[in-house]
């Protein structure tokens, strides 16, 4: 099938003075017009977009986004315009500034439910783990892939603040923007997706998993379709955004102290790489892990268990025994205890802001 163009059929009423609003005000260009003796089709071109007006057209004027630079410099002020065909015309900004939702702090324990999965993007399936979204300023999904083999995905990029993969179980094969060739993440391996960063999924194991968070919930996913993957150059002090590409390997990470006794650490490296914004860690068990009451004044504190068992305490009253898949947000100001870990114990720890302020 060869397709040359695409015109959108709108109304041509009043075609001439509707024909000088598309052409003189909107900055549209004449393509055709017919019969030359008394005009009924006009068909205009401009912004990525074929319109093709038609005097005896019956049917909804219809609306046209224009994404414009500035838009309130285009029409006195005004972000919408009414064509003299009745067409409504939203003048809007090309690059939107992030919409941060005011932060919804709550408790919030997800545990696993083989039901609770739902179809996305690009044939993944979906588990929300933050069914509240904490007022919409965060999402966390528990992502499948249930059949290995490539991935219809396309060059892409997201508009966040903040947003990270983390390989729960099988491999994936991703390739980013001036990082060099296509690198397969293994369970345990996690990156840093910076804001706008270009990005593709190749190609995936069976039974694939992997954690995603992002601030805010709702951002754009845009395609890039200029884009050619990967890039010739590797440029690993590149700012996207303000934040850098990090890309974590469980293979040699060194182990650290935790925030709470009993446990070590590896930290992803998150922390330096976004300005201290955020910090995430993988902690386990190291010998005796005793209770200890702990709270914090941060945004946020998402714990997701990878391996083993343990019972989370709020406030010395409610106590929930979670596993492998569960995962829970302890809001700011809620003193939280983890008791009666398992020994093979693993746990997924992200933090905002990097150094969580702990209530004293």
């Amino acid at each position: 099938m060869s397709i040359e163009h695409a015109e959108v059929v709108l109304p041509g009423a009043a075609l001439g003075e509707t024909l000088a609003f598309f052409d003189q005000r909107l900055g549209f260009r004449i393509e055709a017009i017919f019969p030359a003796d008394s005009p009924a089709v006009a068909v205009l071109s401009g912004h990525g977009v074929r319109v093709r007006l038609e005097r005896d057209f019956v049917g909804a004027p219809g609306t046209l986004r224009l994404a414009c630079a500035e838009p309130a410099a285009i029409a006195d002020g005004r972000l919408e315009l009414e064509a003299p065909n009745g067409t409504r015309v939203l003048l809007v900004p090309a690059t939107p500034e992030l919409s941060l939702p005011p932060l919804q702090a709550s408790l919030v324990i997800t545990r696993t439910d083989e039901d609770s999965w739902s179809p996305g993007r690009a044939g993944m399936l979906y588990r929300d783990l933050i069914p509240d979204r904490q007022g919409g300023r965060f999402v966390a999904s528990h992502i499948r892939i249930p059949e290995g083999g490539p991935v219809p995905d396309y060059v892409h990029f997201h508009r966040v603040r903040f947003q990270m993969i983390y390989c729960y179980k099988g491999w994936v094969r991703v390739v980013y923007e001036d990082q060099g060739l296509p690198f397969v993440l293994r369970p345990g391996d996690c990156v840093l997706q910076p804001p706008t960063i270009r990005h593709r999924v190749l190609e995936s194991s069976a039974g694939l998993e992997v954690i995603e968070i992002s601030c805010p919930a709702e951002h754009e996913t845009l395609a890039d379709h200029q884009q050619v993957l990967p890039t010739p150059n590797r440029d690993r002090k590149r700012e996207y955004g303000g934040q850098r590409f990090v890309h974590h390997e469980l293979e040699t990470a060194p182990w650290g102290p935790w925030r709470l006794p009993g446990f070590e650490a590896r930290d992803l490296g998150f922390a330096q790489a976004t300005r201290g914004l955020a910090r995430a860690r993988v902690a386990r068990r190291l010998g005796v892990a005793a209770p200890q009451p702990a709270g914090h004044e941060g945004e946020l504190l998402f714990v997701f268990v990878l391996v083993g068992e343990l019972t989370l305490r709020c406030d010395g009253k409610r106590a929930e025994r979670l596993g492998a898949g569960d995962c829970f947000v302890i809001p700011a100001g809620l003193w939280h205890e983890l008791d009666q870990c398992s020994e093979d114990i693993e746990l997924l720890e992200l933090c905002l802001p990097a150094d969580l302020p702990l209530c004293p």
